[in-house]
Order: structure tokens, then sequence, then C-alpha cells
């Protein structure tokens, strides 16, 4: 896997939040951060990132150009503004936020301007966000699957992805698991909530040890320190066989984000 498993999602945490969001996360143990043009909060991140102490090359740090973004004459510039604001000279992971079919993207020119970056030493690794099935082939016939570091797509319980998950592992491409809870719906699930109390686990735990033992990388957000802690604690948890096939069966399509101008039709 080359992303760590585990990172602190920033998306909807602004101004000071974002700040102590992320000086708490790496106090307690993160290395790996989550930003995206579009949250409006790379300068905050980039500043509690300096604050820490923690090297930055201790430190996976990722972002995503947004859709207006994506083209020609803006895309290397977007990125460049991104490095500024989060204070480093190159960030490890840059994602395409999203496909945007409708707004007529050229993804093969996009993919390669990527790499052009990459090329150019401004990210270490590229990768896409929100692709389906057919978005992901064209970004691998344009530049190798060994070049898409991840995936970023929605996943939970309740939303497993089945069709996309074993395309982009028959690929060896990473997983990296969004909304991982669900918006918080997860959390009151009866199934989630009998597997927690026989692990004296929380339920978000139990989603984000689910997650993380089909061997996807996760990046849930929060703002409270207790809450960080027992996030990272998910990876101390081994769920049986008999655990994973209940959440297995808790699949129903359940897609929290679906923006109609943004997405692809979904697989």
């Amino acid at each position: 896997m080359i992303l760590p498993a585990f990172g602190l999602g920033t998306f909807r945490l602004k101004d000071q939040v974002v700040v102590d969001a992320v000086k708490t996360a790496l106090e307690v143990g993160y290395r790996a951060i989550d930003t995206a043009q579009i949250y409006d909060n790379e300068a905050e991140v980039g500043q509690a990132i300096q604050a820490s102490g923690v090297a930055r090359d201790q430190l996976f740090l990722t972002t995503k150009i947004w859709v207006s973004n994506l083209n020609e004459q803006d895309l290397i510039p977007s990125l460049k503004d991104s490095l500024v604001k989060l204070k480093t000279d190159a960030v490890n992971l840059t994602l395409v936020h999203w496909p945007a079919p409708q707004k007529n993207i050229d993804l093969v020119a996009v993919m390669q301007l990527l790499m052009q970056a990459k090329q150019q030493g401004l990210t270490q690794h590229i990768g896409i966000s929100n692709f389906n099935i057919a978005q992901t082939q064209l970004a691998i016939d344009t530049v190798g699957a060994e070049h898409i570091a991840t995936n970023q797509i929605e996943l939970s319980p309740y939303l497993q992805n089945a069709k996309l998950v074993d395309m982009l592992k028959q690929h060896e491409i990473d997983v990296t698991s969004y909304m991982t809870l669900a918006y918080g719906k997860v959390l009151q699930d009866p199934v989630l909530k009998a597997i927690a109390a026989q692990h004296q686990a929380s339920t978000a735990q139990i989603a984000l040890a689910w997650a993380l033992q089909r061997g996807f990388a996760v990046i849930p957000s929060s703002t409270q320190r207790e809450h960080l802690i027992q996030n990272l604690q998910a990876q101390q948890i081994q769920l049986s066989a008999d655990d994973m096939q209940q959440i297995a069966a808790l699949e129903r399509n359940g897609r929290e984000v679906n923006p109609a101008e943004l997405a692809p039709e979904w697989d």
C-alpha cells in the first residue's frame, strides 16, 4: 500500500477549527492529512503542520484539484498555489477531486497534466477520486495503473461499492474510503452496536476497523481529541470472519455524496 492506512480528513473543517483539529491529530499520532482546494482550508492546514513541530518528511499530505482547475491553463498553477498555502515544496499525493462528466472535462489531458506535475516534483504520487469503473479504466489507459496511487471513493458499511473495489484491487490501486461512517448514520446500526459491544469498542471504531480489514485507507474527520484517539485505536481491533460477514450484509447502496453536476454514473 502506497498510502498510510490511517489519516485525518478535513472536509467541512474551517479556520481555527481545522488548525486545532490538525494540531491535535498530529499530537496524538496521526501522520497523514487529507485536504482539497475546495475545502478552503489548505492555508490553515499548512499553518497547523508548521506549528506542530512534526518534520515534513514524517507526514503524508494529500490535496485534490478542484473541477474549475482541471484544464491545461490552471491545473499546475493551482497546485503550485496549494503548495504555497500548505507551506511545502511538494505534496505526497494529488488527486482529481471529481470527474464532473457534465462539464466536459478532458480526463485524458488531466491525467497527463498530473503526470507532468509529478515529473516536475510538485507531487510524489497522483491519483483519482470519485471515478467510476470506466473513468478509472481511462485513467489507467492514459498513465498506467502503476502511476495511480488511489481512487478515493465513498465507502461505508451501507455503501460497499463491490464492483469498483474489485476492479481497483485487480489493478493494485489503493482504495481510500471517505464517509466511512455515512455522516454518522452507521453509528446507530444495531448490528454494528452488537459487534462493538463484543469488542468493547465504539460503533465508529467497528466501521473503521471493517474498512481497514478490507484493505482500505481511511480518513475520518473529527475535532475532538477523544474521538481522534478512539478513531486511531480502530487499527488495533481484529474483527472475526463472522463480524465481517454480518457487516457485508448491511450493504444498501446508501450513498451520501452524489452532486449531480460532479458525480459520474455509478457502477
